[in-house]
């Protein structure tokens, strides 16, 4: 089984407490690359989650966004200040009498004054809170993960079927080339009977120069590599898992063999077949690159 880099997931758990709403996506990316996004009150968890994430990725570029929302009263407390308090009351005393203007001073123009009473959050309950977290995180993982396999096997049966289409194509020119060298022959011995005027033409010669040619335009070694790199893809394939690198340098491969045969041939179906062949190899390649 592969899977595809490229993948979506949601989960959303809501109680009486709170709410919190995990949602990721991926793109194609070379290596592992996580970035989480998230309110700063949950910094602290950030580890944790790249933790849980490297369970369920291997490749591609993911972006997580966790939303947060605390629907508890009892969250905040009213803080008061005694101490500053009282330190304002004595200087608004003091300038009082230091300026003879009468004290004014209430109890409610006293609590207005900076810092006198504060808000103040009460530490929150984290491993409740990681539990739930890892909870959302976890279920979206899971669906993400689902996302990238369901396209994976899509992938799977087109590069499948892409790869069947090239070993024709390679079993067209595996059949072709003998029948080149033995046109070459025929043309070859034609031309000189018709220089010569005669029949006498040097059968060795011509052997010889048949020889060349057929060692000049041979592609049998290249035949062979593409054979064995097309069904060494399609093991791969059916092997599944985190194969993504090794399909793309197989791909490399093959692209190689392939330009080789197009360079030595001189046969327009082959040079045809050889074009069309490096023209699947490049499809194949692109679809690559969306697997993991």
């Amino acid at each position: 089984m592969i899977k595809s880099m490229t993948g979506f997931g949601r989960c959303e758990l809501a109680d009486e407490n709170r709410r919190i709403v995990v949602e990721m996506k991926a793109v194609n990316h070379r290596y592992c690359d996580i970035n989480v996004k998230m309110p700063k009150k949950l910094s602290f968890f950030e580890s944790a989650i790249r933790g849980v994430m490297k369970k369920y990725v291997q490749r591609g570029k993911v972006d997580i966004f966790i939303t947060y929302e605390d629907f508890t009263e009892h969250n905040v407390c009213l803080k008061y200040n005694k101490e500053l308090a009282k330190a304002y009351l004595d200087n608004l005393r003091a300038m009082s009498g230091a300026f003879a203007i009468p004290e004014d001073i209430t109890v409610t123009a006293l609590s207005r004054y900076p810092e006198v009473f504060t808000l103040e959050e009460q530490s929150m309950d984290e491993e409740a809170l990681w539990k739930d977290i890892e909870s959302a995180l976890t279920t979206a993982c899971e669906r993400f993960v689902q996302t990238r396999i369901d396209e994976g096997i899509q992938l799977e049966n087109d590069l499948l079927s892409k790869l069947d289409g090239m070993l024709e194509m390679v079993a067209f020119i595996e059949e072709r080339s003998p029948q080149i060298v033995a046109e070459y022959q025929q043309k070859l011995k034609a031309k000189i009977e018709e220089l010569l005027g005669d029949n006498t033409a040097d059968e060795a010669r011509i052997l010889t120069e048949v020889t060349i040619f057929a060692d000049k335009i041979c592609v049998d070694e290249e035949i062979v590599r593409l054979k064995s790199h097309i069904e060494t893809m399609k093991a791969t394939l059916r092997a599944g898992g985190s194969i993504g690198r090794k399909l793309d340098f197989i791909a490399q491969e093959m692209n190689r063999e392939a330009n080789t045969t197009l360079s030595k041939s001189n046969d327009l179906a082959v040079s045809n077949c050889a074009i069309d062949l490096k023209t699947e190899i490049e499809k194949v390649r692109e679809q690559v690159q969306n697997i993991e």
